[in-house]
């Protein structure tokens, strides 16, 4: 089998990250396959799109010639399956492309992935490995004093987001269990870095702070989520490939549980040093509660000792030193920022953020 793998949603926060990462790190080929959707973006790969190792091919999960001939033509060794609708806002106000994709795709990509490992000669099937990228929301909301999510917590999505992870997630495990395709899974924390789409907390939270615009915080802001840098998490998806077990599943996380007040006060922090001159300083000022979401879950975090135990992998970066490295990526890529934050984009924001308490 030639050296290559197939990475789906590869032009995306994660799925970049990785691909970036594995073509400074790793000697197989990349065939990138990206619907390229409103998230998806090309930038995030300029590094990269030269390089003779790296192709990208535009194309959707859930249409089942374009993936069969897909394999057959490119032959990977492994599938690593980033491909998603991730925000959970989004999946508030129109869960339907969240099903189409997090579901239908997934079923999409495990039919052919069956179809096309069943083909391949013995020594082929044995090493091929499918490997399925998931998150955290699958198990649900804890507690203040519960204890973290491990492999083994019950799953109890509250999201159509996380509906439809979970959902994903059961037919993995379903086609390994059913089919015996080699699949493996990883469920990872709240992810944070370069390349993230301005949506999420963090890049929200810097762009609109250095535009003196005001920081919408959901609810008291005591939310906590555990937090992990995105290399990270590249890191652990490049180690579970290599050395995980079949049929298993592995939680990632940064073992840096944060309330929003603390992200939100941690990056004005760090641009009241940077940019002293912006609009509104001291930044906090800018601190704004709107209305809660819809089934806002309190608080995430992951029980990650089985892949610290197993596969001796463990978060590189602290908080404080991942929130830095963040923070000063995107006052460096102004770029890439105006390219990304279109029209539409403003229009989304102003959708969901309106609302003052």
């Amino acid at each position: 089998m030639e050296d290559s793998i197939l990475v789906t949603g590869g032009a995306g926060f994660i799925g970049s990250n990785f691909i970036l990462q594995w073509m400074a790190s790793e000697h197989a080929r990349i065939l990138n396959l990206d619907k390229l959707t409103y998230a998806g973006n090309l930038n995030n790969l300029r590094a990269v799109e030269a390089d003779p190792r790296y192709r990208f091919e535009q194309g959707d999960i859930v249409d089942r010639d374009f993936l069969r001939t897909l394999l057959r033509r490119e032959h990977p060794r492994a599938i690593v399956h980033f491909a998603a609708e991730s925000h959970v806002d989004r999946s508030i106000h129109g869960p339907d492309d969240f099903v189409r994709t997090n579901v239908n795709g997934t079923f999409s990509l495990l039919e052919e992935a069956r179809a096309y490992w069943s083909a391949l000669p013995e020594p082929e099937r044995v090493s091929f490995r499918f490997l399925h990228v998931s998150t955290d929301e699958v198990y649900g909301s804890l507690g203040p004093d519960d204890a973290a999510f491990s492999e083994n917590t019950p799953y109890a999505p509250n999201s159509p987001y996380s509906a439809s992870k979970a959902a994903s997630d059961h037919l993995v495990r379903a086609y390994h269990h059913t089919y015996g395709l080699p699949v493996l899974t990883t469920n990872c924390s709240n992810n944070y870095g370069p390349h993230q789409f301005p949506e999420k907390l963090i890049p929200l939270m810097i762009l609109n702070a250095c535009a003196g615009k005001a920081l919408p915080v959901y609810g008291d802001g005591k939310n906590v989520r555990d937090w992990l840098y995105v290399e990270d998490h590249c890191r652990a998806i490049r180690t579970v490939l290599s050395l995980g077990r079949v049929g298993e599943t592995y939680n990632i996380g940064g073992r840096s549980e944060k309330k929003n007040l603390e992200i939100v006060g941690a990056i004005c922090g760090l641009l009241d040093e940077l940019r002293p001159n912006d609009p509104a300083v001291p930044h906090r000022q800018l601190l704004t509660f709107v209305k809660d979401r819809a089934g806002h879950d309190r608080r995430y975090a992951m029980d990650a000792r089985k892949i610290e135990r197993e596969l001796n992998w463990r978060p590189l970066e602290t908080f404080e030193s991942g929130i830095q490295k963040t923070v000063r990526w995107y006052l460096e890529h102004e770029d890439w920022v105006r390219d990304v934050t279109s029209g539409s984009y403003r229009q989304w924001i102003a959708k969901h953020y309106a609302t003052e308490r």
